[in-house]
């Protein structure tokens, strides 16, 4: 439970303090090289899911905020139960990192709108989430709860060359919680094997063990039996 904990905590307040310095100190679209060439911290609002992946208009953001929380209910029901059921660390770190993820996304869409002064909205005309100009305050509102943005600034900006058009490996802008919801993921599906395999290797040598104690307490049971019957007289 504390490994558990101490994972969500960790990435939700990387993942928040993150977020909010890139909001207050950022115009929409700027920004910073970090690696050139390489990475940088690019700002964007994400109505959507992770990557920038959304459902367009209110009510498909809505909608994608309720669904994020229902999700979020039954991944955090699934860990505490493998807690409980004493499964290996590694597994409940990765769980735990799938659960952070979700919550540092859901805080963004179900509170960034009402404390902050600024931010993308929909615009019906254009089918789409519009930009904003100057940086946001803390302060005001720009959209009810449940109906704010995520904020999105870790960018892979490295390009390649290929049939003399320019290419980038990896077009998306994401945060802290997208990576660690990809992480968890990707963790569990590599280690899938060292995760449940040797569970189910422990409780096989326990049944086999059971069945040898079985066997030899049967044996015992027959000789003890042989030895206490009753002779017959020799003819």
């Amino acid at each position: 439970m504390k490994k558990a904990l101490f994972t969500i905590i960790g990435v939700l307040l990387i993942d928040q303090i993150l977020k909010i310095w890139v909001k207050l100190n950022f115009n929409y679209g700027e920004s910073v090289t970090v690696l050139k060439g390489w990475f940088d911290l690019q700002f964007v609002e994400n109505p959507g899911m992770a990557f920038g992946w959304m459902i367009p208009g209110n009510g498909g953001k809505l909608a994608l905020s309720i669904f994020r929380i229902i999700v979020v209910t039954g991944i955090a029901w699934y860990l505490w139960k493998i807690i409980k059921e004493k499964a290996r660390t590694g597994y409940i770190i990765c769980v735990s990192l799938i659960v952070a993820g979700a919550l540092g996304n859901i805080i963004d869409s179900a509170v960034y709108g009402v404390i902050f002064d600024r931010g993308s909205r929909y615009d019906e005309l254009l089918d789409d989430y519009t930009m904003y100009h100057g940086k946001a305050e803390i302060g005001g509102q720009y959209a009810a709860p449940l109906m704010g943005n995520v904020v999105d600034m870790l960018h892979f900006n490295k390009t390649i060359t290929w049939n003399g058009k320019t290419i980038e490996l990896f077009p998306p802008v994401f945060n802290v919680a997208d990576s660690a919801i990809t992480v968890g993921i990707i963790l569990i599906l590599l280690f899938q094997k060292r995760f449940f395999k040797e569970d189910d290797k422990e409780e096989n040598d326990t049944q086999e063990d059971g069945g040898e104690k079985l066997e030899e307490t049967t044996v015992t049971i027959l000789h003890k039996d042989e030895e206490s019957a009753p002779q017959q007289p020799a003819v």
